[in-house]
């Protein structure tokens, strides 16, 4: 059985371990989330640790997956914090470590960032990810419209380009 959890500052902080090796297996794996194959253990965690701040200002909404081996995956609803933007939303850094990977973990993880951005009053969202990734289809299974792909819009962790697909979804 798998629990979806949010987490506070302080447990934000305590997951960070965790949280860095789901990164590490994510880019190992091919991922594009931002880092490369030459980012280090620390720069990994580094990230974490500014994410954690965030979730302790009250600026991220962080969301793990955690089953009997521990945590397991991790989801964030970044709130917009313009003026003009109160009802937006950005899903980011969706990530199941390899494995725990076809167990409807990243579905739970996305279902509890979209139940929390309408508890929020964020009723739309917004997310990119890898064109060719299996993400794409967790998105548009559970309803997300795709906007288009922008090509070269990162890089792989291999240092390829990498097309990025945008898409958004109306909630409520």
């Amino acid at each position: 059985m798998t629990a979806i959890e949010r987490l506070d500052g302080e447990e934000a902080r305590a997951a960070i371990p965790a949280l860095t090796e789901i990164l590490r297996d994510a880019v190992a794996n091919g991922a594009s989330v931002g880092f490369m194959d030459w980012n280090s253990a620390a720069d990994l965690e580094r990230f974490w640790r500014d994410v954690a701040a965030e979730v302790a200002a009250g600026r991220i909404l962080l969301f793990i997956a955690r089953d009997r081996s521990g945590i397991v995956g991790t989801a964030q609803l970044h709130p917009v914090g313009k003026p003009n933007q109160p009802h937006r939303a950005e899903i980011a850094k969706v990530l199941v470590h390899s494995r725990a990977r076809r167990r409807g973990i990243g579905e739970a993880l996305m279902r509890a960032a979209e139940a929390a951005a309408l508890a929020l009053g964020r009723d739309l969202l917004v997310l990119d990810t890898d064109e060719a990734g299996a993400a794409r289809r967790l998105y548009n299974r559970l309803g997300w419209t795709e906007l288009g792909t922008i090509p070269r819009y990162a890089l792989m962790p291999d240092g390829r380009d990498c097309g990025s697909t945008f898409f958004y979804k109306q909630l409520g």
